[in-house]
């Protein structure tokens, strides 16, 4: 056990300094080598530290998979790498494993447990998302089997549990629907959804967008985002042009064009408090207010409640209005970071459900 530190050198509770690196002391006695970086030191024993007592509890051992997962960023797939996409995401699927499997041991955890958590995601119109968190929380349960000090000797309680079916979004969202939908939504979510409609981007990666992603480019403004590629962990740069329509959108999150915005680093996108939504949080929100949403047919002048659909389809949309507009497919693909122009014209046909006419040629009586 460590001895009590004559100074005060405000480190967090249980961290030392011990032969020029940092180290936490668990509650059993055994050290912790936490490195030689300050900030780092200090971020690792803070996630050390539980003073809900839950040291042992998947509480624990799911943010020690976060902070395991983190080291393993930019490393090769040889070197069973993992891309910071996959981290965030796996950052944010571990807050809501913690409220159901937070306080349970390794060991409690049951395929039923997982079974049930699933088909609660499913009753919550969650399905999908529930889907990736069950992935996150097999991979951390892997994870645990082959750390020695975790004591948890499997088998996997995820191995063998159904996920809940998953059909392909390919439902194109009508001009009408769009609107409806808008004039419902509050501003922060309004804008993101427009954003990913003007943009084609991912609407988790619109939620990190500050400041830095403002930048010029041959006396213009452009929005430099960066589109990973899961299969390769590659980056691809891709430069937008802050077209009058984009411009419109910052302009009412009082983002200037120089990229000033209220709070240093603060997103976009953001809560009343400055801090980032997750995707989850802002669609939770964005599912309660489209329930509001409804749309006046112009034939019967009858309002019918919005069909339910995600923020993704507003990147469907997008890359299916340009096409019939006759922008160029390779243009749509640099947006969308598609491979080739075969899968950018799949994709948007896929999403385009047009009135099509039959065959009207004449037909003689004898072949009719």
């Amino acid at each position: 056990m460590g001895r009590r530190r004559k100074h005060d050198l405000g480190f967090p509770k249980r961290m030392y300094l011990r032969h020029g690196a940092y180290h936490y002391v668990h509650r059993d006695g055994s050290w912790q080598r936490l490195g030689t970086d300050l900030r780092e030191a200090t971020r690792k024993a803070e996630a050390l530290n539980d003073p809900a007592n839950l040291f042992g509890t998947m509480s624990h051992w799911l943010d020690q998979f976060i902070l395991s997962c983190e080291k393993r960023v930019g490393r090769s797939r040889s070197e069973k790498g993992l891309s910071k996409r996959t981290v965030d995401d796996y950052r944010d699927n571990v807050e809501f494993l913690k409220l159901a499997f937070g306080k349970m041991w390794p060991h409690e955890v049951r395929p039923y447990h997982v079974a049930q958590y699933l088909e609660l995601g499913r009753q919550q119109q969650r399905a999908v998302r529930a889907n990736r968190e069950k992935a996150c929380l097999s991979a951390c349960f892997t994870w645990l089997m082959i750390l020695p000090q975790s004591g948890f000797p499997g088998p996997n309680p995820c191995a063998g549990v159904r996920r809940n079916p998953e059909t392909p979004d390919d439902r194109y969202v009508s001009d009408e629907e769009m609107t409806a939908s808008l004039a419902v939504m509050p501003k922060m979510v309004r804008c993101l959804l427009l954003l990913v409609y003007r943009t084609l981007q991912r609407p988790q990666d619109v939620l990190t967008w500050n400041r830095r992603n403002l930048v010029e480019r041959e006396a213009k403004k452009v929005l430099r985002v960066q589109q990973l590629k899961m299969e390769t962990r590659t980056a691809k740069t891709v430069d937008i042009e802050v077209t009058p329509e984009i411009s419109a959108i910052l302009q009412e999150l009082n983002v200037s064009l120089d990229g000033t915005v209220v709070g240093p680093g603060m997103p976009f996108i953001h809560r009343a408090d400055g801090r980032a939504y997750t995707y989850d949080g802002i669609c939770s929100i964005f599912r309660r207010y489209l329930t509001k949403a409804r749309v006046k047919h112009a034939t019967t002048g009858e309002e019918t409640p919005v069909p339910v659909w995600s923020p993704y389809a507003m990147k469907a949309k997008g890359a299916t209005d340009m096409w019939r507009a006759g922008v160029p497919l390779e243009q749509i693909q640099l947006l969308c970071g598609h491979d080739s122009v075969t899968t950018t014209e799949r994709y948007v046909k896929a999403h385009w459900r047009d009135v099509v006419k039959p065959n009207t040629r004449p037909v003689s009586k004898k072949s009719a």
